[in-house]
């Protein structure tokens, strides 16, 4: 190959290097929402569905107390052992002494009135728990499900790590007060997403209107069912220590939306607050397509690779949530850590697309290879290495000017 050829391809990956670079170290605001609107609610945080876009938050990463929020890991963690086969809807509970009086009749708390000693189904107690936010049904799940409440909430903070919950943890089955629970705003929009997405059948517990058990009548909790607004979920909590709060779900024209807010002062201040920023987050913001399902967004170097680079899509469409009527640019960015090293399988995730709208970023979804990429011969990996000796002698110097 010619040197001035060689020259040029180095130029090219250099200047491709520079731009990965760029974009691993600009510092790019987490926040999508529109200047101008506020809350009263001390947490809040309104999160599209689809495509994990935050819309609006106030103090969405400080740990707040959950409340009975704290019943949807609750929730999960029973879901997760259904989905594996390892509990069935059929399997019968026990409400055992403590169940009963911390959080039956006898508790003077939220319950689902069950007897004592008697065996519940577990689809009976999921309803318990989604509806009527029984305490008596969480304790018992937890209980069936980990022999016990102590050990069932270890699990819980467990579970909250493996899906990403970095700050959320457990104490307890039914988010009663305990210094130990404690959760943000963010990470229960996270999980309540989770729950919507992972569990769609089982969701849709959380929508039912009513529920009686032991031949006493009760509403579900959660007002925002009855306000035409699309809710269809998920939970409420109001406990001394955390004000009334709740993780709230709806859809409208095919878009859902999931807001959190906690600390307000009256039920009736908190399903207000939760459906004013619905609203304004139906009213305010469209979903654009960006890309269609399947078509390449880019491509990755391979190190060595043959072929020299893959290229990469995304799960489906790529959609971003803009205001309505933005004329606003948005610009889209690959972000990966490269080149890559071979051997690369179809599927498997390499990068991050990241997208933007003026300064605000509005997306960060995985890419994926479309394609896979083999060890290439010696003289492909012979010139790669010549090459990476170079990009990485001026990724030392470009790193310490910039320090």
């Amino acid at each position: 190959m010619r040197g001035d050829a060689v020259q040029g391809l180095l130029t090219r990956w250099l200047a491709a290097f520079a731009v990965l670079v760029l974009c691993g170290l600009q510092q790019i605001p987490a926040l999508a929402q529109q200047q101008g609107f506020q809350t009263s609610a001390p947490y809040a945080i309104l999160m599209d569905s689809e495509t994990g876009a935050v819309l609006f938050e106030r103090a969405a990463d400080d740990l707040m107390v959950p409340a009975s929020m704290a019943k949807l890991m609750t929730a999960e963690i029973l879901f997760d052992q259904i989905a594996r086969g390892k509990i069935n809807l059929d399997d019968e509970f026990t409400i055992s002494e403590g169940a009963w009086r911390r959080g039956g009749a006898p508790s003077r708390g939220s319950s689902m009135f069950a007897a004592l000693n008697s065996k519940v189904k577990v689809s009976d107690l999921i309803l318990g728990i989604a509806v009527v936010s029984g305490n008596d049904a969480a304790i018992a799940i937890a209980e069936g499900v980990a022999g016990s409440e102590g050990a069932f909430a270890t699990r819980m903070t467990a579970r909250a790590r493996e899906l990403g919950l970095k700050k959320s943890t457990f104490a307890n089955a039914t988010g009663m007060g305990d210094p130990d629970q404690k959760v943000t705003a963010r990470e229960l929009a996270i999980l309540a997403n989770h729950l919507i997405k992972t569990y769609p059948e089982l969701y849709k517990a959380f929508a039912q209107r009513d529920f009686t058990w032991n031949k006493i009548p009760q509403k579900n909790r959660n007002n925002l069912l009855t306000m035409d607004i699309g809710a269809d979920g998920l939970k409420t909590g109001n406990i001394a220590e955390s004000g009334f709060g709740v993780v709230a779900s709806a859809v409208q024209n095919g878009q859902r939306l999931i807001v959190v807010v906690n600390g307000m002062k009256s039920s009736k201040e908190r399903d207000d607050e939760a459906r004013r920023i619905l609203a304004w987050g139906f009213r305010s913001f469209e979903s654009r397509e960006l890309f269609p399902a399947g078509e390449v967004i880019g491509e990755a170097k391979v190190f060595g690779g043959d072929p020299g680079a893959v290229p990469l899509v995304a799960k489906g469409a790529v959609r971003a949530l803009v205001p309505r009527g933005s004329t606003d640019r948005i610009v889209a960015r690959i972000v990966y850590q490269g080149p890559l090293r071979p051997p690369v399988a179809a599927g498997q995730e390499v990068g991050r697309l990241r997208v933007q709208r003026g300064d605000v970023q509005v997306l960060d979804l995985p890419l994926y290879a479309q394609t896979d990429a083999e060890k290439g011969p010696l003289t492909r990996r012979a010139f790669d290495a010549a090459t990476e000796f170079v990009i990485t002698t001026v990724r030392s110097k470009f790193t310490k000017s910039g320090s």
